[in-house]
């Protein structure tokens, strides 16, 4: 990773489900762009290497570990707190994290319902309802006159399969929402936005049972997935885009997925 290119600089931004994934992807670009990162997510070792390794890179204090659980509306709202009081503002939020936890509806575990309900709706919501009034602060004041919510969702947010009604449920959800906030908070020089990729090569997928692991590497067997870093490539795009230009929903797909 070189210097920051200095396409976000002073700009503050909140990365959710930084640890691992389009999250960690997204704080590693964003910084690279001269951005001041709160990386947020609950696995403390890896937040602390992300710090480590963006520290190398561009300096000391750039980015600051938010270990937190989304889930908890204290636990949200004081992750929104951190770059707030760390830097006195709050430019841009992305939001990230999230669960996939797809199989026969039968077979599903309650509890793994209740995981994605409660961080891909819940989680995104409560931290959206912390963020907001500080990004319509920092649209009235900062040099950019915008401020910018991204949401990650999913393809699964527009079209609904069989043996995915849960994560469908919450992913179209995202989407709903976010166009929502688009329309309410456009007055007030924010942009929202939703990113809804499909495939990506990440972690995610390792997280389901067996049976449905081996059923999504039948089903993408001949297909390139993305790489985290192209859907951290949209987001830039978003977020340094013209005062003007409003990406309200973007889908990504990889070439090779019908």
């Amino acid at each position: 990773m070189s210097g920051p290119t200095g396409d976000l600089d002073d700009c503050v931004v909140l990365v959710t489900g930084a640890t691992s994934g389009i999250g960690r992807a997204v704080a590693l670009d964003l910084a690279s762009r001269g951005a001041l990162v709160a990386a947020v997510g609950r696995r403390a070792d890896r937040l602390d290497e992300l710090v480590e390794r963006l520290g190398h890179a561009l300096g000391p204090g750039r980015c600051v570990a938010v270990p937190a659980d989304l889930a908890s509306r204290s636990e949200a709202a004081g992750a929104v707190d951190v770059p707030v009081q760390r830097w006195g503002r709050l430019d841009i939020v992305v939001n990230s994290a999230g669960a996939m936890l797809n199989g026969p509806t039968a077979e599903a575990h309650l509890d793994e319902w209740d995981a994605m309900v409660d961080i891909n709706l819940k989680g995104l919501m409560y931290v959206a309802k912390a963020a907001l009034p500080h990004l319509v602060t920092a649209a009235a004041t900062s040099a950019r006159g915008v401020a910018d919510l991204v949401n990650i969702s999913s393809i699964a947010g527009r079209f609904a399969n069989r043996n995915v009604a849960v994560y469908n449920g919450t992913k179209f959800g995202v989407t709903a929402m976010s166009e929502s906030w688009r329309q309410e908070y456009a007055p007030h020089g924010v942009r929202v936005a939703v990113v809804e990729p499909g495939v990506v090569d990440t972690e995610l997928f390792a997280h389901q049972q067996a049976p449905v692991q081996a059923h999504y590497d039948r089903l993408f067997a001949g297909v390139e997935r993305l790489r985290a870093e192209d859907v951290a490539d949209v987001v830039a795009t978003i977020v340094t885009a013209p005062r003007r230009v409003a990406l309200a929903e973007v889908v990504v797909r990889p070439t090779d997925q019908v």
